[in-house]
C-alpha cells in the first residue's frame, strides 16, 4: 500500500494531478531517541557545581589562577571538550576563538575574551559545509556588572545553559550527523555580548553557511518567584521582522506578501517545537514571538543581526532574587545565583529538547532554496517552485500551508521529487511552504515563497 502511495505522488504532476494530502510524520528517530536517553541530569549538575567552584567567571576576572575566575574555567571547560572528543574516537574538533575586546562601557581596559569552540563535523558531503551552532555563556556576573572579584556562581545564568551544551556535545559527538554541529562555550555576554558577537561576525565575513543557531540562556530553574513550579515548558524566543532603520527589499516583500512570522527564526522555531515535543515526552516548547524579554538580551542576537536564524530557551518562570545578585540573606531569604536553586533534572530535559531539535536538523536535507510563488496570473490555484537540493539521499518535497492567522502548518502534500508543483489552494488565502525530504522521512525546515511574476 505504501509503495502505490509513492507511485501515485511520484506520478502526480506528470499527470497534472495535486498529490493527496498526507498526514505529517510523527515517528521518533531512533538515533535522536537513542542520544537522549544517554543525557544525563547527574553529570549536568556536576558541571554546574565545578563552574560555580570557580567563584567568579566574570569577563574581567583573574584569568592566571587554576582555581578561580574565568581563565580557569575556560581552561576546565576545553578539557572536558577535549575528554569526550577523546572518549568518541576524536569526532570533536576542539578550538579556542580567543580575541581582544576594545574598550567600551562595560571593559574600561582591552580585555582577552576567549570562546570554547567543540566542532562535530558532518559526514554527508553535500552537507558537512551547513552548520548548526548551540551556546550557552560562561561568564558571570553579581548586582555591580563591573565587580571583578566578588563571588560570582551563576549557576542558573548560565552554567545551566553551559552544562546543557556540553552534555549534549557529549553524547552528540557518539553518533554520526549529515550536518556539522558546532557547540560554543561563549564568554563576554554579560559585558555586552563579546563572545557571540565576535564568532557570528566571524561567519559572516568568512561566508559559513549558519543555518540555524539555538542559544540557551538562563535554563536552570522551575520555579518561580511565586512558588509556583513548571517542570514540563520552556520558552523559545522567536523573531519574526527584525528592527531595522532601513527595510532591504527581501524583507519588505516578506511584509508585503504577509510573511511577518516567516522569518528565518520563526521557521526554525516552527521546526524545533514539533521534532522536540515527539522525542521529549512531556514537554511542551513554548514560542514566544519576540527577540527576547524586556530589559535583557542575549548570544543569539548577534547571529540575528548578522542575518542567521537564531533562537532563544530560557525556563518558564523566573526567579530574579537568583540572578545578577550579590550572594546575601534578606530577611532570612537567600539572595544569589546558587546552584541550591537549580532543578537539575529539569535541566535535562532542555538539554534534550535542544538535542532533538539539533538531531532532525543535522539529519534533514538543506531548507530549499529560491522557493518562488508564480503570480503571473490570476488563478485559484498556487504554483511553487525551487532549486533542487543536492543531497544523495533525497527522496523529495512537501508543500506545506496554513491559515494566515495560524502559527503552525495544518496542511501537507507530498510533492514528489520535482522541483515544480501546482496544488488546487489559492495563494490568495494561506501561506505556503517548501521543504525537502529524504529517503528516511527526515524533513527540512520549511521555505517560505517569495513571488515571480
Amino acid at each position: 500500500m505504501r509503495k502505490s502511495l509513492i507511485i501515485l505522488l511520484a506520478l502526480a504532476p506528470a499527470l497534472g494531478l495535486a498529490a493527496p494530502e498526507q498526514e505529517p510524520q510523527v515517528k521518533e528517530n531512533a538515533q535522536i531517541a537513542a542520544v537522549l536517553s544517554d543525557i544525563s541530569a547527574k553529570n549536568i549538575e556536576a558541571t554546574i557545581r565545578k563552574l560555580v567552584s570557580f567563584g567568579t567567571r566574570h569577563t574581567l576576572s583573574d584569568t592566571q589562577s587554576d582555581t578561580r575566575g574565568i581563565g580557569a574555567a575556560r581552561r576546565w571547560i576545553q578539557a572536558e571538550f577535549e575528554r569526550y572528543s577523546k572518549e568518541n574516537g576524536g569526532r570533536l574538533e576542539v578550538t579556542l576563538d580567543d580575541f581582544i575586546q576594545p574598550p567600551g562601557e562595560r571593559n574600561p581596559q582591552p580585555v582577552q575574551v576567549v570562546n570554547v569552540v567543540a566542532t562535530l563535523r558532518g559526514t554527508q558531503p553535500e552537507s558537512r559545509d551547513r552548520i548548526y551552532v548551540v551556546s550557552g555563556h560562561y561568564d558571570s556576573r553579581v548586582t555591580d556588572v563591573m565587580n571583578t572579584t566578588a563571588d560570582a556562581p551563576g549557576a542558573d545564568d548560565d552554567a545551566s545553559g553551559v552544562a546543557a551544551v556540553m552534555e549534549t556535545a557529549r553524547v552528540m559527538s557518539r553518533k554520526n550527523w549529515d550536518a556539522t554541529l558546532v557547540f560554543i562555550a561563549v564568554a563576554g555576554e554579560e559585558q555586552g555580548l563579546f563572545g557571540s558577537t565576535h564568532w557570528a561576525k566571524l561567519a559572516k565575513e568568512k561566508n559559513w553557511n549558519v543555518a540555524g543557531m539555538i542559544t540557551n540562556d538562563i535554563i536552570g530553574s522551575s520555579h518561580a518567584d511565586d512558588g509556583r513550579v513548571v517542570k514540563d515548558h520552556v520558552r523559545l524566543f522567536a523573531e519574526g521582522v527584525p528592527p531595522l532603520r532601513e527595510m532591504p527589499d527581501p524583507l519588505r516583500t516578506l511584509v508585503r506578501t504577509g510573511g511577518e512570522n516567516d522569518s528565518t527564526a520563526r521557521e526554525l522555531a516552527r521546526f524545533i517545537k514539533p521534532e522536540a515535543e515527539k522525542h521529549v515526552h512531556g514537554m511542551t516548547v513554548d514560542i514566544i514571538y519576540r527577540r527576547d524579554r524586556y530589559l535583557r538580551g542575549g548570544d543569539h542576537s548577534p547571529f540575528l543581526d548578522a542575518g542567521f536564524p537564531a533562537v532563544r530557551m530560557t525556563e518558564p518562570n523566573e526567579d530574579f532574587r537568583h540572578q545578577h545578585q550579590d550572594l546575601r540573606k534578606e530577611n532570612g531569604v537567600q539572595i544569589g545565583d546558587l546552584p541550591e536553586f537549580c532543578d537539575f533534572d529539569y535541566i535535562a530535559q532542555v538539554a534534550r529538547v535542544n538535542a532533538a531539535a539539533l538531531g532532525a536538523l543535522a539529519l534533514a536535507p538543506a531548507v530549499p532554496a529560491n522557493v518562488e510563488v508564480e503570480t503571473k496570473e490570476l488563478t485559484n490555484s498556487t504554483t511553487l517552485q525551487w532549486k533542487p537540493n543536492t543531497e544523495a539521499d533525497l527522496a523529495g518535497y512537501e508543500i506545506v500551508w496554513r491559515d494566515t492567522t495560524s502559527p503552525f502548518w495544518q496542511h501537507t502534500i507530498a510533492a514528489g521529487n520535482v522541483n515544480r508543483f501546482t496544488l488546487p489552494v489559492s495563494k490568495d488565502n494561506v501561506l505556503f511552504g517548501v521543504r525537502a525530504i529524504d529517503k528516511e522521512w527526515n524533513a527540512s525546515p520549511a521555505a517560505y515563497p517569495f513571488p515571480r511574476r
